[in-house]
C-alpha cells in the first residue's frame, strides 16, 4: 500500500446519514451521502431503530455509487475506513460490521476512527484548501454534540477544552423548532424563520456564562436552560392572548446559541494563545452562526477556516481523510478487536491501533 497518496474509502453511519466518501492522500473524488430525514421527520426526531435499518438499506448503493463516481473498483482501495464511535450504537454497528466485512474480504487494512476527529479532517480534502495550521481551536456543532477542541495535531494530539453538558445546539434547535409550530429538522427552519426577525427583540439566557459558571465550565455549552426559556415565553404570550412573533423568537433564540457559541470558541483562542478557529458540523450551515464567527474572529485577529457545507454534515469523505492523513504519518491499521463505541472519547483519535 501507498504511504503518499492512499486511496481510501470511508464509510460514516454514526446517525441518520450513510455516508461514503472516497479520497486519494488530500483530493476527494467522492463524497456520496443516502439521508434518511424525511422518515425522521415523522417522528419529530431521529429514531435510532429506523436510521439503522435505513443504513442497512443504503449502504450498499451508496458504496457502489461512490466507486462509479471516483471511477475506481474495490480492488483499486488501499485502505477501508470507518467511524467506531461516537453516535447512535446500532447505526454505529452497521457500519463498523461493512466495513470490517469489505476489509477482510479484499485483504485491505481497516481503520477505525473517531467521528469527531473526522470533522475537522473535512476542511483537508475540502478542494483547494491549504493544509491545516497547527496548532487550532475547533468548534463542532451537530445535531447531537457541541465540543470545543484544542487541536495541536490531527492525527496523534487532540485535547477536549469542552462540550455541551446537555442539550447540544442541533438538539435545542429541533426543539425550539417544534414550540413555533417549525418542522423536523429544526436548524433551517429557525434560520428560515428568523429572516426579518429582530435578535435583539427577547434577551434569552446565555448558558453557562455568568462569571460563577465560568470557574468551572468556561468552555462546556449548556442549551436545556435556553429552550425552557423560548417555552416559557411562548406559553405567557399565549396565556395573555397574544400572537407569538415567530420571527423575533426565532431570531432572538439564535442570537443567543450563536453568541455563546462564538464567545466560548474564541476565549479559547485567546487563553491558549491559538489565532486560529476551525468550525465543523451540520450546524455550521447555519447562516447567522458563520456571520457573526467571521466577524468576530476578525474583530479579535483570528482566522477562521470553514469547510464547504456539503462536507460540514456528516459525511463518509472526513472519515476517509482522516484514516488518509493517519496512513501518510505512518500509524499502522487497527485491528479487528473494535467495535461501535457512542461514547468514544475525542481523544481517542484511532481506535484498537495495531
Amino acid at each position: 500500500m501507498t504511504t503518499t497518496e492512499p486511496l481510501v474509502l470511508g464509510i460514516e453511519t454514526s446517525c441518520d446519514e450513510t455516508g461514503i466518501g472516497i479520497v486519494r492522500g488530500r483530493t476527494l473524488l467522492s463524497n456520496t451521502i443516502a439521508s434518511s430525514m424525511d422518515e425522521h421527520a415523522r417522528y419529530g426526531g431521529v429514531v435510532p431503530e429506523v436510521a439503522a435499518r435505513a443504513h442497512l438499506e443504503a449502504l450498499q448503493p451508496s458504496i457502489e455509487r461512490a466507486l462509479a463516481e471516483a471511477e475506481v473498483t474495490l480492488d483499486d482501495l488501499d485502505a477501508i475506513a470507518v467511524t467506531s464511535g461516537p453516535g447512535l450504537a446500532g447505526a454505529l454497528m452497521v457500519g463498523v460490521g461493512a466495513a470490517k466485512g469489505l476489509a477482510v474480504s479484499l485483504g485491505k487494512p481497516l481503520y477505525a476512527v473517531n467521528h469527531l476527529v473526522g470533522h475537522i479532517a473535512a476542511d483537508i480534502v475540502a478542494g483547494d484548501a491549504e493544509p491545516i495550521e497547527y496548532p487550532t481551536i475547533a468548534l463542532l456543532v451537530s445535531g447531537g454534540h457541541t465540543s470545543l477542541l484544542h487541536v495541536r495535531d490531527l492525527t496523534t494530539d487532540v485535547e477536549l477544552l469542552g462540550e455541551t453538558v446537555d442539550d447540544a445546539a442541533g438538539e435545542a434547535f429541533d426543539k425550539v423548532a417544534r414550540l413555533l409550530g417549525l418542522p423536523y429538522p429544526g436548524g433551517p427552519q429557525i434560520d428560515k424563520a428568523a429572516v426579518g426577525g429582530d435578535p435583539k427583540a427577547i434577551r434569552f439566557p446565555r448558558g453557562l456564562a455568568k462569571a460563577s459558571d465560568l470557574e468551572k465550565h468556561r468552555y462546556d455549552f449548556s442549551f436545556s436552560g435556553l429552550k425552557t426559556a423560548v417555552a416559557r415565553w411562548i406559553e405567557r404570550a399565549e396565556a395573555n392572548g397574544e400572537e407569538v412573533p415567530v420571527a423575533d423568537v426565532a431570531a432572538s433564540f439564535r442570537e443567543a446559541v450563536v453568541d455563546v457559541l462564538v464567545t466560548k470558541a474564541l476565549a479559547a483562542c485567546q487563553d491558549r494563545g491559538v489565532p486560529r478557529l476551525l468550525l465543523g458540523g451540520g450546524v455550521i450551515a447555519n447562516r447567522r452562526l458563520r456571520e457573526v464567527t467571521l466577524e468576530r474572529a476578525a474583530a479579535a485577529g483570528v482566522t477562521v477556516r470553514i469547510p464547504p457545507l456539503s462536507l460540514c454534515t456528516d459525511n463518509g469523505a472526513m472519515i476517509a481523510g482522516l484514516a488518509a492523513e493517519l496512513i501518510s504519518s505512518g500509524r499502522g491499521a487497527s485491528t479487528l478487536a473494535f467495535g461501535a463505541d457512542s461514547t468514544l472519547p475525542v481523544t481517542e483519535i484511532q481506535v484498537s491501533p495495531a
